[in-house]
């Protein structure tokens, strides 16, 4: 069975735009969304934010991913956390469904006719939200209450059930859950209320189910979730993280695996650079080559076989110096495994 490559989502705004105007158009697409306008109809909004938004998605599609996830350029805690605030106001943590509306998905879905017919292709999109643990952590805090982490699960469960499309152009591939923190700092949660939160914000149809982790310390309890199908693990950076794992547990269990390939930790690989010497990398310097993403592919791919079914960058490339910079380390990426699979 191919292993197919996907990206894990936020990607460096283009030059042409700063962080503090594309956030401000977010907020408003946002909002106009909610009130069911066109946002392409305000000019504003379609330049600052909706062409951004395929432009950034083109780039990924030019990549050759199997399953391309929307352009994260917006912080992914406080996408989703501003929309719970707004649903605190009425006392509640579970955001309506009419509110729970991700605004790159929206712009992609009325792109994908003209996308599909560009790239000869129906495009496979993948959607990550961030987890209910993650966005507990922060705006909570660490103590567990049960109830409250429930209502997060919900208005995760409906972020995800309003992003899947099914077209003739475009189809949610992957929903996937991104929980950063957790193994590192932790809610207080016992294992049973882990494992009903989780099933709670997993609980929709029709797609495949990925959580994603930096820390496979409590990997074992994620196992236990009914209705996931894939866990994700950084593997570039962390090497030590699939020694916790076992193709015989996933097997046990019932779930597969990713595995990230390639390094994203661009804090770190500037770092080791500067070490050596070289204080201002070009591009091509930044990105790893494709024979040592290749190798890493080929080690993870002997240990998990079949069992392991999507691979790609560790984790998103948001911090990353230009688009061109990402866009080469997901080509080097997809040619890595495509050209091992051969």
């Amino acid at each position: 069975m191919e292993i197919l490559v996907d990206d894990i989502g936020s990607f460096p705004l283009p030059p042409t735009i700063g962080k503090e105007q594309f956030e401000r158009a977010y907020a408003l697409a946002r909002k106009a969304l909610n009130q069911g306008k066109d946002i392409r109809e305000d000019e504003f909004l379609l330049k600052n934010f909706y062409n951004i938004i395929i432009d950034s998605f083109r780039k990924k599609c030019q990549a050759g991913l199997d399953v391309v996830n929307y352009p994260q350029h917006y912080d992914m805690r406080n996408q989703f956390a501003e929309v719970i605030r707004k649903a605190m106001e009425k006392g509640t943590y579970e955001v309506e469904e009419k509110d729970a509306v991700i605004p790159e998905v929206h712009v992609i879905s009325n792109e994908a006719k003209a996308l599909s017919e560009e790239f000869g292709r129906k495009i496979l999109l993948r959607v990550c939200i961030t987890g209910p643990m993650e966005l507990y952590l922060k705006m909570i805090g660490k103590t567990a209450y049960k109830d409250i982490l429930l209502m997060f699960a919900e208005t995760a469960k409906r972020f995800a059930k309003n992003a899947i499309i099914n077209s003739k152009h475009v189809k949610t591939e992957i929903v996937s859950l991104d929980e950063p923190s957790f193994g590192f700092q932790e809610i207080s949660a016992e294992k049973d209320t882990l494992s009903d939160v989780m099933e709670r914000a997993f609980d929709f149809p029709g797609v495949v189910k990925q959580i994603h982790l930096h820390s496979p310390s409590r990997i074992a309890d994620i196992l236990e979730t009914k209705n996931l199908d894939v866990v994700s693990l950084e593997y570039a950076a962390s090497p030590k993280n699939i020694d916790t794992i076992s193709k015989k547990l996933l097997e046990t269990t019932g779930k597969r695996i990713r595995i990230g390939i390639s390094r994203t930790d661009i804090n770190n690989i500037i770092a080791e650079l500067y070490e050596k010497g070289i204080t201002k990398p070009n591009t091509e310097q930044l990105v790893e080559d494709e024979e040592t993403i290749r190798k890493r592919f080929q080690k993870a791919k002997e240990k998990f076989g079949e069992t392991m079914t999507f691979t790609g960058p560790d984790c998103g490339l948001g911090g990353w110096p230009s688009q061109e910079a990402a866009q080469l380390l997901l080509k080097r990426t997809v040619k890595a495994v495509k050209n091992t699979q051969k």
